[in-house]
């Protein structure tokens, strides 16, 4: 366990990993509270007309023990793929314990997902079983023909349309002596798909030493929280890694307990008034829900937030002028954070530990050795862009991408997992995100991150959201087209974009300014947020 420590420095020199032989996650975050602290909360799930129900860890034991035996009756097994298809709710945790106990592979799967989507990742992990509900059995649907592999199917909310009840099948187990798997901690526990912002997504496999792995992070990025804090939200869904590996399984590790509330769309008011209405003491929100927060006037006066002490972020970079706001606007320092759906959490930013510079994602985690290397494989030098590649073997560090062990080994180099990420460190060794190396812009021999334009864009007045991509020219090889969606009472014109093209002229170096400024709607995002500026770009 990383403790907490008056300078990085001391963290760095004190950290030693721990790694037992057995291992196993539903032990380690659920049994170690139940068996000493059962009525200790979990899960407060928050519904729509305000109510809170309470789910303690002694029930979410007896409950996710009845499960496994009940999935283990019905033929699900050590490495198996259980599918968990569910908004943020009590049942997405049960559902994921009662994988890890009996040796199976939890396969989380976002509400958002269309048709295609889904048929495409349970074709591909070959799913055994899949925990949804009426909504989610009926996307399914049209798609079962397709799934020879998959063949039970549970709901959470009553039998019906060839799927068992969740209660029912529970009742069943409660009859079974069970007992959680001694897994050990490479031992397969978790397959999430990567977001896919480029190319076919791939199933990236990861053991159950990737909760050990993201716990140095995720104690850096939510500055050290502790069993008497709590409660914690996101917003982020928990199939993503953000929302269960930055949020859910460390959180109840801890013994903070974690506000499920079931919500596709986020709206900037209702965040500010949850986490007044519940005491939030922290919050993991990504950097396109902050951006939206911004929107909100006064929110220090308007919503009773004493109880907020921490925002961690991260899926992209957050950039300097949402760093500020939240300092000048709710008094607090974001911890960012920055991490793969491979490997993630390996860089952090903490207020706690000093480590806290704006428009830097923070340094390298410890216990995580991190470089910034050119593409000859050497280190780049101070302030010059490289690639970000972490050094194996590392707990967080997947256990390969699902029957593709060629896409494996090419992501690796010389001992090094390459990210595909560009990024430069300053002098003092804080890193400094710059893009993917899809979303990088090429123009007239400058190589351009989308996120000092994007962030520079976002001070002005009038714009809510923006997307910087490169468009061909064939003169500067590309030029930097924006995408903004306007603020609420700002109409799209002409005259608006000449003004935002200006402000952006007196702020950015000459070769940043957009050449070209389209007005959008919405942006296209991943189901973790992020803008999947592919689609931009492809609009030219």
């Amino acid at each position: 366990m990383l403790e907490p420590a008056t300078t990085y420095e001391a963290l760095v020199r004190d950290f030693r990993w721990e790694i037992p032989e057995r291992y196993n996650i539903a032990a380690d975050v659920n049994d170690r509270w139940a068996l000493t602290e059962p009525d200790r909360p979990a899960i407060l799930e928050h519904a729509p007309d305000g109510a809170v129900a309470t789910l303690t860890h002694g029930a979410l034991r007896a409950r996710s023990l009845a499960l496994a035996a009940g999935l283990s009756a019905r033929g699900v097994g050590v490495g198996d793929r259980v599918a968990v298809l569910l908004p943020q709710s009590a049942a997405v945790v049960l559902a994921h314990l009662a994988a890890y106990r009996l040796g199976a592979v939890a396969l989380p799967l976002a509400g958002l997902f269309g048709e295609e989507a889904l048929r495409y990742r349970l074709a591909d992990s070959g799913a055994r079983a899949v925990i949804t509900d009426a909504a989610g059995l009926a996307k399914l649907a049209p798609i079962r023909d397709a799934l020879p592999d998959l063949t039970l199917f549970i709901r959470v909310d009553g039998a019906g349309d060839g799927a068992a009840d969740l209660a029912a099948l529970m009742a069943e187990g409660r009859h079974e002596k069970f007992e959680t798997r001694e897994t050990g901690p490479d031992d397969p526990a978790l397959m999430i798909y990567t977001s896919g912002t480029t190319g076919l997504a791939k199933g990236a496999l990861h053991g159950h030493r990737v909760l050990l792995g993201h716990l140095p992070g995720f104690l850096m990025m939510h500055d050290f929280p502790g069993p008497g804090d709590g409660p914690i939200w996101t917003p982020s869904d928990w199939a993503w890694a953000g929302g269960l590996l930055n949020v859910v399984m460390p959180s109840l590790r801890l013994g903070l307990p974690v506000v499920a509330r079931p919500t596709a769309r986020f709206e900037p008011e209702a965040a500010f008034r949850l986490m007044a209405d519940l005491k939030v003491t922290h919050a993991f929100l990504p950097p396109t829900a902050l951006r939206m927060l911004r929107a909100v006037e006064a929110p220090r006066t308007r919503f009773d937030l004493a109880a907020l002490r921490n925002i961690a972020s991260a899926g992209e970079a957050l950039g300097p002028e949402t760093f500020a706001w939240a300092r000048d606007a709710l008094g607090l320092t974001i911890g960012e954070a920055y991490g793969q759906t491979e490997c993630n959490l390996v860089l952090a930013s903490c207020r706690r530990a000093g480590v806290a510079r704006p428009g830097s994602t923070g340094r390298p985690v410890p216990g995580h050795r991190i470089a910034i290397l050119r593409p000859d494989g050497r280190e780049a030098g101070i302030d010059e862009p490289g690639e970000i590649a972490v050094r194996a073997p590392d707990p967080v560090l997947f256990l390969g991408y699902w029957n593709q062990p060629e896409a494996t080994a090419k992501k690796f180099r010389d001992g090094w997992w390459m990210t595909g990420d560009t990024a430069r460190r300053d002098g003092d060794g804080y890193v400094h995100f710059v893009g993917r190396e899809d979303d990088l812009i090429t123009s007239a021999a400058y190589r351009i991150g989308p996120t000092e334009i994007e962030d520079c864009l976002l001070r002005h007045p009038a714009v809510a959201l923006a997307a910087a991509v490169g468009r061909p020219d064939p003169l500067r090889t590309e030029i930097v087209k924006a995408f903004v969606v306007p603020r609420a009472g700002f109409v799209p014109s002409e005259a608006l974009a000449a003004d935002i093209l200006a402000f952006a002229k007196r702020t950015l170096s000459a070769h940043e300014v957009p050449r070209e400024l389209a007005f959008r709607d919405s942006l296209p995002m991943t189901t973790t947020g992020k803008i999947i500026r592919r689609l931009l770009r492809d609009e030219g």
